[in-house]
């Protein structure tokens, strides 16, 4: 027999060893959660202990084999059928209003086992599997930022584990009309296949899940938001240029880049002083032999308009002045198996490579300790801006599952990892009375928006494939929940500033980059080194690309700036409402099938359409606009109805952008 409890605002079901709650989690929304014998007390997910206020009110009602919970758009139907040889309840989602299947769990055998499945492993925890429907009809999205070059995952298994250029946030939108959170941070994998989607955990404590059921994908991302957290507003600066090569590695360097700027009337926002500007891993300040002046230095940029943003690692050396106080208090992370070092590098004070570890920011004390360090030696000197790179963790080996962190067991949530990372610096933000900052960071999770998060793509090759693949990055981790996001323009892995076919690599990418949330130039170029605290990598100003190029780059430069006004009017909507500012066309153009189909183009806000040009020699293109709206090519003047495809001219000195007829901006001087 089931059993089924009204609670109110959630429906409880229990059957033999299992319990089931299905709780009303915001408009439209339900969260589903499924144990043995009871649900864990707490959870490291990405939602909080209290749900949000839900209106109009909940509807339950039960029968004997059957229940139903009706939150606004979406109804939750529990049904137990007596008929099987094995029954037990079984979830489908329908949309409110129609009664339509938007998504339903189904049995990994028709026999046993079911479609929800822990195989204990005598801990306490299970290895969890949470199987569904697979339809024919179904486009799915989102799932953070991946390298496979997918915009649509429909079809694809991917691993729920962060990695270098692979950033782990477990959402994903439907085109089926619904959007669903796995909120387990445990390494596993989903398999979105023909036959069944699968959500899997290796070892976990409960199942633990999210979906709402409002109306439009714009619509979806707000309850996304409201359950995870919204982003702050971007401060005023970090919408302009970023600059930044491997590594500036001194102050007279540094500064050197930032007067040209200004003497060539190149616009600059932000800077960047690089990894091994410390003097040793885990201390967080400057090496005085190179860096001799740091508020001089600060002074000066902020006299320029310039930011200077500062690279943390959260790796400690054995030879930091604070590593004693990292390994005695307990302020690292530990290792299941072996000692409490979890990567090599070479850093300072290193005649070769030498283990290394990481702190555990999931540690309270940890963040408190960290931030100290940070306040004293960077905030102190007017330092506000922080990349958090390397923050996966980047393990070597890559066995999260060796970790062993204040929030549990590696394998049970290690993926939680670069979400509180950027939690210790936006709470020391906080607690020092300064505005949000921008966070630069390598991965995220579910909720890292709420942090001040800003990802970039990782280290990626400086390609025309991996430019290809970046649009498709980008508009993924859109829809998930991260509205600020940036490449490193040019790649990261290579290029040669001296060369021809590189530098239209570079135009493109500027040219793509300039609609880009965030605009930053960044890259390890040739003449390369190996990975050490001696590297610097080749040149990687705009003055570095030729003659030819410097022009098309300036004027990329100043149409930045022109639009900085229109970017910030979409950023406070995004903090308002979680909808990115660059996204996939289907998010405003729902209705149109077409538009579901598009993955090299997207919309930056609602006014502006960009086709990137992602080939070499390319100059041309096929543009979609969607909707039964017009629209204006920015470069021609040429207007076009909606519904439609067309063939523009990509010549190298500009790419494809058109305009809303109705559109308040404007792309020329």
């Amino acid at each position: 027999m089931v059993r089924f409890l009204n609670l109110g605002r959630a429906l409880e079901v229990r059957h033999r060893h299992e319990v089931l709650l299905i709780e009303a989690w915001g408009a439209d929304s339900a969260r589903v959660r499924a144990a043995l014998y009871r649900l864990p007390g707490e959870s490291a997910g990405a939602l909080a202990e209290v749900a949000p206020d839900v209106s109009p009110a909940v509807t339950i009602t039960t029968a004997p084999t059957r229940a139903t919970l009706v939150n606004g758009a979406l109804t939750v139907t529990v049904a137990f059928d007596e008929a099987e040889p094995y029954p037990e309840p079984h979830l489908t989602f329908s949309d409110t209003a129609t009664g339509r299947e938007l998504l339903a769990e189904s049995r990994e055998h028709f026999w046993m086992p079911g479609a929800r499945v822990f195989l204990g492993n005598n801990s306490g925890a299970a290895e969890v599997h949470q199987q569904f429907r697979a339809y024919d009809d179904e486009k799915l999205f989102g799932l953070g930022q991946r390298t496979h070059g997918r915009l649509d995952i429909k079809g694809l298994s991917l691993d729920l584990v962060q990695r270098n250029a692979e950033v782990n946030i477990p959402f994903v939108l439907s085109s089926r009309g619904y959007a669903l959170l796995w909120n387990v941070p445990a390494v596993g994998r989903v398999d979105f296949a023909s036959n069944a989607t699968r959500w899997q955990a290796g070892q976990a404590r409960e199942i633990d899940y999210w979906i709402t059921a409002a109306p439009t994908p714009a619509d979806q991302l707000a309850r996304y938001a409201d359950a995870t957290g919204h982003s702050p507003d971007l401060p005023e600066w970090a919408s302009g240029f970023w600059q930044s090569k491997l590594r500036y590695r001194t102050q007279s360097e540094l500064l050197g880049v930032a007067r040209e700027h200004t003497s060539r009337g190149l616009p600059l926002s932000v800077i960047v002083a690089d990894f091994f500007h410390w003097s040793a891993m885990g201390d967080y300040r400057f090496d005085e032999n190179e860096w001799p002046d740091v508020p001089s230095m600060v002074a000066e940029l902020r006299s320029l308009g310039v930011e200077l943003m500062v690279s943390i690692w959260p790796t400690i050396s054995p030879l930091s002045e604070n590593f004693a106080d990292y390994r005695d208090q307990g302020l690292l992370v530990g290792a299941d198996q072996g000692v409490e070092f979890l990567q090599t590098i070479q850093d300072k004070g290193m005649q070769t490579p030498m283990p290394v570890g990481f702190y555990d920011p999931t540690n309270p004390e940890t963040r408190d300790y960290v931030w100290g360090l940070v306040a004293k030696n960077y905030l102190a000197h007017g330092i506000r801006v922080f990349w958090l790179d390397a923050s996966e963790p980047e393990l070597n080996p890559a066995h999260p599952a060796n970790m062993r962190l204040y929030a549990g067991p590696g394998a049970e949530v290690a993926n939680i990892y670069p979400r509180d990372n950027a939690r210790l610096f936006a709470e020391g933000m906080a607690a020092a009375g300064e505005q949000p900052t921008v966070l630069l960071c390598r991965s995220a999770w579910a909720g890292s928006q709420k942090y001040g998060a800003a990802v970039w793509s990782g280290d990626i090759p400086a390609t025309w494939l991996s430019l290809a693949q970046q649009v498709r990055a980008g508009l993924a981790i859109a829809v998930s929940g991260i509205p600020w996001w940036t490449t490193d323009i040019g790649g990261f892995h290579g290029g040669d500033a001296s060369d021809p076919a590189y530098r239209e690599l570079v135009i493109r990418w500027f040219q793509y980059g300039v609609f880009c949330p965030l605009f930053r130039l960044h890259g390890d170029r040739e003449p390369r080194t190996p990975t050490g605290h001696e590297m610097t990598g080749g040149p990687n100003e705009l003055w570095s690309f030729g003659e030819d190029a410097l022009p098309i780059l300036t004027g990329v430069l100043e149409l930045r700036e022109r639009l900085r006004p229109y970017i910030h009017d979409q950023m406070r909507l995004a903090a308002e409402t979680g909808l990115p500012p660059m996204r996939p066309l289907f998010v405003d153009y729902p209705s149109d099938r077409a538009a579901w189909m598009i993955e090299d183009q997207f919309l930056f806000g609602p006014d502006i359409l960009v086709a990137p040009v992602t080939e070499a020699g390319q100059r041309s293109r096929p543009v979609y606009l969607p909707g039964t709206g017009r629209w204006i090519d920015a470069n021609s003047g040429a207007v076009f109805a909606g519904g439609q495809t067309v063939v523009v001219d990509a010549p190298l000195e500009h790419i494809p952008v058109f305009l809303r007829e109705e559109a308040q901006v404007s792309l020329v001087p």
